[in-house]
């Protein structure tokens, strides 16, 4: 693995009003490298995303890609979003949602339409969606949707994939297809992937670290670093325990009272953070 950082966070602080989300969070992430962003809602996962695509300033620190200050619209980045259903009146079969990914957004000399074909082709046979390729985006699953989006994020071939809670709503069927294509960029292209996710079972055989988020703390390290019971419970301010069972980790509240923010509340509720890129 290339030991020069592609992503680098510098004494980073990100704060909205009095509530601060992280500070002096300092990561340097490798080409290749899979990154695991966990936390509760409201913890800053999204946000912390939104540094890297250059859509939410940090108070104070830094982050660069590939040496450079973040910029918006790097074609060094790319973003598998978290699903949402296509409105009903999208005529886009699914190559030509894809097709948008290759050429959509390119400036200069534009591609021929044999190339912008084959790319395309190539591209939905790496998510296995050749064979909806015709069919209308609004009329496909999720999980099928999902891969378009996965698709039109790799054809650009970036050397950072972020990914916004990719696997949310899908099938544990459509979680593994969709974590294995995500995977096979960072062993295959050396991406970078910054992988931010409610639940880590689903990738936990590719995660090489976990940053993990909580009240205004963050704690990284090694999957076995980071998902204990006495991390948690330190990071949450309240009893937390973290049990493996037949290879999955299960985190659980250690006692009813665990406020709003502990870890049998992460898919409730919805503060100013959270409004603003969680």
């Amino acid at each position: 693995m290339n030991s020069t950082p592609i992503v680098s966070f510098n004494d980073a602080r990100l704060a909205f009003g009095d509530r601060v989300l992280w500070d002096e969070l300092n990561l340097q992430v490798r080409p290749g490298e899979f990154i695991a962003v966990l936390g509760p809602n409201g913890s800053g996962k999204t946000s912390f995303i939104n540094t890297m695509l250059g859509t939410t300033t940090l108070n104070s620190g830094s982050v660069h890609i590939a040496g450079e200050p973040v910029r918006r619209g790097s074609d060094l980045v790319g973003l598998i979003p978290q699903q949402r259903p296509f409105g009903d009146n999208v005529p886009l079969r699914a190559r030509d949602l894809v097709a948008l990914g290759v050429d959509g957004t390119r400036w200069g000399v534009r591609l021929s339409r044999r190339a912008i074909r084959t790319r395309v082709a190539e591209l939905l046979e790496l998510v296995g969606a050749t064979g909806y390729a015709d069919r209308v985006v609004s009329e496909l699953s999720g999980g099928e949707q999902q891969r378009l989006r996965a698709a039109q994020a790799l054809a650009g071939e970036p050397k950072v994939l972020l990914c916004d809670e990719p696997l949310l709503s899908l099938d544990l069927h459509h979680q593994q297809a969709i974590s294995q294509v995500i995977h096979r960029q960072a062993a295959d292209r050396q991406a970078a992937v910054i992988f931010v996710t409610h639940e880590i079972n689903p990738i936990l055989p590719f995660v090489d670290r976990v940053l993990y988020l909580a009240g205004g703390r963050f704690h990284l390290g090694t999957v076995d670093e980071v998902m204990r019971s006495e991390v948690l419970s330190e990071l949450y301010q309240a009893p937390v325990k973290v049990l493996r069972v037949d290879g999955q980790i299960i985190v659980v509240a250690g006692q009813p009272s665990l406020d709003d923010c502990g870890p049998h509340t992460h898919h409730h509720g919805a503060n100013r953070a959270e409004q603003e890129g969680r």
